[in-house]
């Protein structure tokens, strides 16, 4: 994964932090912290740390005020910590700090992964043929699979969960959260929320989900013959695991979605490239593998697009109130519109 020089309003203090590895890895090799920052996601900040060959990877909230019960550093370690000995995907965590003086805010260490993640184009070396899209489609939806099948009652998150009504939580909760984010009305979000409350499914299933799985959140191998990296576990929870399946398939386009979509924060993904699944065809996959009925696949869909939309409509708040600075969010209205046209249209 590509990481970039640290943006100067998101710089770590180098001195409090080498003095900490040092207290906290007694085999360090010698020689200067290195800092650079994981250029991809809008939500928590991620940086690698390197001193010499050691490197290890921090994650720590956003810069300026953040929505209640987001960004729980703590929460996040903790379901890496239940999560690593089933699924090696997961990054292994190694120390969960409370103490703000180092960076300013809580933060946590994990496992440093190197291999190939996938965004709007393939890395020089690589590729892109059919055969392959197809490859990457197919270990997408068995992974997304296994992690369904974990049983979440021999880790710690059952002790972290309400399973119970799950969706009704979800829908009256997001809508709740746009609310008090909006900065401009958009026609068909009362009908479309209105939607959403009167058919919330009945699917009383319950597994662990991601609630964030798309592409670029993924590594493969050299060879794209396994996943070895799973990241962003920050919205994991348990509940309907085709609410799961919803989110990954808002993520993940195809060729012919509206242009407004594809193209509101720059390039599509590369899903989108001859090959690789379709929507249905991935539901259709994830159905067979799982055996579950995805019958009502599409009120998740819907609802995950709208999910999708108060997540940007968060960020651009964030942005238009001066609590972060980053230029990627000012265009971000523009995918809040867009997602909400799709999930009226997905109805």
């Amino acid at each position: 994964m590509d990481t970039i020089q640290v943006r100067a309003s998101e710089r770590l203090d180098e001195v409090k932090l080498q003095s900490f590895l040092k207290r906290q890895f007694p085999d360090l090799p010698e020689g200067i912290i290195e800092i650079s920052q994981f250029s991809a996601g809008h939500s928590n900040l991620t940086y690698c740390l390197k001193v010499g060959d050691f490197e290890v990877v921090l994650r720590r909230p956003p810069h300026g005020p953040v929505a209640k019960k987001a960004h729980d550093m703590k929460r996040e370690f903790t379901i890496l910590s239940a999560l690593h000995p089933f699924l090696a995907a997961v990054p292994e965590p190694f120390v969960y700090v409370e103490d703000r003086e180092i960076i300013g805010s809580d933060f946590f260490l994990m496992e440093r992964k190197k291999g190939i993640v996938l965004d709007t184009h393939f890395p020089k070396g690589i590729e892109h043929s059919e055969q392959l899209a197809r490859q990457i489609s197919e270990k997408m939806v068995d992974s997304l699979v296994a992690l369904h099948a974990i049983p979440y009652q021999e880790t710690k998150l059952k002790e972290m969960v309400k399973p119970d009504g799950f969706m009704e939580r979800q829908v009256q909760g997001w809508i709740e959260r746009y609310d008090k984010a909006k900065t401009a009305q958009y026609a068909e979000v009362e009908a479309l929320t209105t939607w959403l409350k009167k058919h919330i499914p009945t699917n009383s299933e319950a597994t662990i989900i991601h609630y964030d799985y798309k592409l670029n959140n993924a590594m493969f191998s050299s060879d794209f013959s396994e996943m070895i990296g799973l990241f962003d576990w920050e919205m994991t929870t348990v509940g309907d695991p085709l609410a799961d399946l919803g989110v990954a398939m808002s993520y993940w386009m195809q060729a012919d979605d509206p242009k407004m979509l594809l193209y509101a924060l720059g390039e599509p993904p590369v899903t989108i490239l001859p090959g690789f699944y379709s929507r249905q065809e991935f539901i259709q996959r994830y159905a067979e593998k799982s055996g579950r009925d995805v019958s009502a696949i599409d009120y998740y869909i819907t609802f995950a697009y709208f999910k999708l939309a108060v997540i940007c409509q968060q960020i651009y708040y964030r942005y238009v109130k001066g609590q972060t600075k980053d230029d990627r969010f000012a265009q971000m209205d523009k995918m809040v519109a867009a997602l909400i046209q799709q999930a009226s249209k997905a109805i």
